[in-house]
C-alpha cells in the first residue's frame, strides 16, 4: 500500500479533452519504450508511479501512450497524450509539460504538436498573419522583401540612412539587424526615432508602404518598454528572439490591444533545440511555437546558407507555418542567412510566394550602389512573379 492513500481531487475538474505531443525516442524497442513511459509520469505527476492508487491522477493526470511506433534511425515514434487542464491555460505551463524535465535527458525529441481546439482557443495566436501583413504592405501575392540594417557599431543617423535607402530601393520590411539593441553608439530610442523617421520619409516619396522592424529583444521589463517607445515614435512592427526573451513575454506583446504591432520573431539562441538529436523539431520551434506565442513572421535560416538547415528541414517549418491549428493564422516564414540575390530563384521555386525574403550582406554585395542592388531585387521577384 503507497503512502498516498486518496486524492480529494473531483473527477468533474477534468472534461477527457487531451492534446498530444510526438516523441522521436533514440535507442532498442526496449529502450524506447521505457522511455515513453518514463515521460508520461516525469512530464505530468514527477512522482513514484507505485505510489499512486487508482483514481483521478491515474485516470486524468498521468500522460498515455496513444500510439508508438518505428521512427526510422534506430529510433521510434511515441504519441503521448494529456489532460488539456494540466497545462492551466498557460503557455509556460504548455511549455512545461511537452518537454519540462525530459528536455534535460538525452534521446528524446519533441516532433510534433497535436493540441486540442479548446486548447487552442485559449491562446490568440498571431493578430495580423500572412494575410495582415499583406494588407499592411499592401501586396496581395508576390513574396515581400525584407533587409537588416547592419553592421554593430554604426551611429544612428547611419543605421538610418541605410533604413531610407532600402524603402526607397523598395525593401518591404527593414528590420534592425538583431544584434542592436541599446549600445552607445546606436542608443535604442535614438535609433529607433530617426529609423521610423528615415524609413516615413521614403515612403511619401515612393508611394509604396514599407515597415520598419524594430528590435526590443531585452529583460522582460526592458522589451516591453522599448516596443512602447517604438510605437510612439512610428515604427511598422517589432521583433524579438523568444530564445532569448521567452516565448510567453512575445505572447503577452501580441495579445497587447494596445500595441498592436506585427512581430517578427528571430532565432537567436534557438539553434540548439535543433541541430542534436534531441531538443525539438523544426516545425514545432520555429513554426507551431512561434505561432502559439503570437508571432506574424519567423525568421530562420536558409538551406544552402552559412547554416547548417537542410532544404528538407526548411520545408518542414514552411508546413507548419499554415498547418490548421485552430483558429491560429498561418504566419510567413522569413528564411535568411547567407542569402544572395542570384538565389532568389531557387528559393521560389523552393518556398514559393507566401515567403518574406530575407537578405542582409548580399544587398551589399551585389553592386557598389545600394539604391539600385535594391530596385533590382524588387524588380527581378516582381518578374519571376508575373
Amino acid at each position: 500500500m503507497g503512502i498516498l492513500q486518496k486524492t480529494c481531487t473531483p473527477e468533474s475538474l477534468f472534461s477527457g479533452e487531451r492534446f498530444s505531443v510526438t516523441y522521436r525516442i533514440f535507442g532498442t524497442e526496449r529502450e524506447a519504450r521505457a522511455k515513453a513511459e518514463n515521460i508520461c509520469i516525469e512530464q505530468t505527476v514527477e512522482f513514484p508511479a507505485e505510489e499512486v492508487p487508482a483514481g483521478v491522477i491515474r485516470d486524468h493526470v498521468f500522460g498515455r501512450i496513444e500510439s508508438f511506433e518505428p521512427g526510422g534511425a534506430d529510433s521510434f515514434r511515441a504519441k503521448i497524450s494529456y489532460a488539456n487542464e494540466i497545462a492551466a491555460g498557460e503557455l509556460t505551463q504548455l511549455l512545461n509539460v511537452i518537454f519540462g524535465n525530459s528536455s534535460i535527458k538525452p534521446g528524446i525529441r519533441v516532433e510534433h504538436l497535436d493540441l486540442s481546439e479548446s486548447l487552442l482557443a485559449r491562446f490568440r495566436g498571431p493578430r495580423f498573419g500572412r494575410e495582415g501583413i499583406r494588407n499592411l504592405l499592401n501586396v496581395p501575392k508576390r513574396p515581400l522583401l525584407c533587409t537588416a540594417i547592419k553592421p554593430m557599431g554604426l551611429s544612428s543617423r547611419e543605421l538610418a540612412d541605410l533604413a531610407y535607402t532600402f524603402a526607397a530601393g523598395g525593401m518591404d520590411m527593414i528590420k534592425d539587424d538583431h544584434g542592436l539593441t541599446d549600445q552607445a553608439c546606436a542608443p535604442f530610442e535614438e535609433r529607433v526615432r530617426l529609423c521610423s523617421e528615415a524609413v516615413v520619409r521614403a515612403c511619401k516619396e515612393t508611394g509604396r508602404a514599407a515597415l520598419y522592424i524594430a528590435n526590443i529583444t531585452g529583460p522582460s521589463r526592458d522589451a516591453q518598454k522599448r516596443a512602447r517607445i517604438a510605437k510612439e515614435a512610428g515604427a511598422g512592427g517589432i521583433m524579438i528572439a523568444p530564445g532569448i526573451a521567452g516565448f510567453d513575454l512575445m505572447r503577452e506583446l501580441a495579445d497587447d490591444d494596445s500595441l498592436g504591432l506585427p512581430i517578427l520573431t528571430h532565432p537567436a539562441l534557438q539553434g540548439s533545440f535543433v541541430t542534436c538529436q534531441g531538443g525539438m523539431s523544426h516545425g514545432v520551434i520555429f513554426g507551431q511555437l512561434a505561432r502559439l506565442a503570437g508571432a506574424d513572421a519567423t525568421i530562420f535560416p536558409n538551406f544552402g546558407g552559412r547554416f547548417s538547415f537542410s532544404r528538407e528541414e526548411c520545408a518542414e517549418i514552411v508546413r507548419a507555418t499554415r498547418e490548421p491549428m485552430g483558429r491560429l493564422k498561418p504566419i510567413f516564414p522569413a528564411p535568411g542567412g547567407g542569402m544572395s540575390l542570384a538565389r532568389v530563384p531557387e528559393m521560389l521555386g523552393t518556398y514559393g510566394r507566401d515567403l518574406i525574403f530575407l537578405i542582409g550582406g548580399g544587398l551589399f554585395q551585389h553592386g557598389p550602389d545600394l539604391l539600385e542592388n535594391c530596385q533590382y531585387f524588387r524588380s527581378m521577384v516582381e518578374r519571376i512573379q508575373t
